[in-house]
């Protein structure tokens, strides 16, 4: 697997699902964390999370899937934005991680 890839994916688990909540074995990271940063938290982690876009268009990731990943960064920062609900969406839905799938996908369709 090619580094830049093995990079994004440790952004991915770092901003998704690096920590683990005792005793109920959710997985967190800090988008989730951030996040409960009322007003900036999402906006702030929505362009981190463009980072990830900005890499899979260097790695010519084909259109479709580019406008994959933004659906979902803007998904989850319309529905993380909502108070306490969004958190719970945000721990839950793990966009980082979905878009590494993604791009992960389209790589495995070139045979890189």
């Amino acid at each position: 697997m090619d580094q830049r890839l093995k990079r994004l994916e440790g952004l991915a688990d770092l901003l998704d699902s690096r920590f683990r909540i005792p005793g109920l074995g959710v997985r967190v990271g800090l988008d989730g964390i951030i996040g409960l940063i009322p007003g900036i938290g999402d906006a702030v982690m929505a362009l981190v999370s463009l980072y990830l876009v900005a890499e899979a268009v260097h790695m010519g990731a084909r259109k479709r899937v580019i406008a994959q990943m933004l659906a979902n960064i803007g998904i989850d920062f319309l529905l993380g934005s909502i108070p306490i609900a969004g958190d719970l969406f945000d721990i839950a839905f793990k966009v980082n991680n979905r878009n590494i799938a993604l791009l992960k996908a389209e790589q495995n369709r070139h045979g890189e």
